[in-house]
């Protein structure tokens, strides 16, 4: 059984920081990646960013320069840190993590956190 803990959602003025974290206990072998999705009201989920075991890191255009992802493997973390943030940030973000395996005989599977809402007023 493998639980995901998120946080540092909130509210924030444009142009402020949040720094978004989740960490992954239980039983786990590794993770191919991790990574935060974001839903904003009305609109689909979408990637944010997400970064490999060996630290390749892929952005959304709308996040580029703006947005740190990093990762913690001894820890099974992953943080977003979120500058300049703007009024169309605002969403739920989701953490995701790509096919974490219990044992090295797993196939593996996605989990995904239950979101943390991230407000930013103009």
């Amino acid at each position: 059984q493998v639980q995901l803990v998120e946080s540092g959602g909130g509210l924030v003025q444009a142009g402020g920081s949040l720094r978004l974290s989740c960490a992954a206990s239980g039983r786990i072998f590794s993770i191919n990646a991790m990574g935060w999705y974001r839903q904003a009201p009305g609109k689909q989920r979408e990637l944010v960013a997400r970064i490999t075991g060996r630290s390749t890191t892929t952005y959304a255009d709308s996040v580029e320069g703006r947005f740190t992802i990093s990762r913690d493997n001894a820890e099974n973390t992953v943080h977003l840190q979120m500058s300049s943030l703007k009024p169309e940030d605002t969403a739920v973000y989701y953490c995701h993590l790509d096919r974490l395996k219990a044992t090295m005989y797993d196939d593996g599977r996605d989990y995904w956190g239950k979101g943390t809402l991230v407000t930013v007023s103009s």
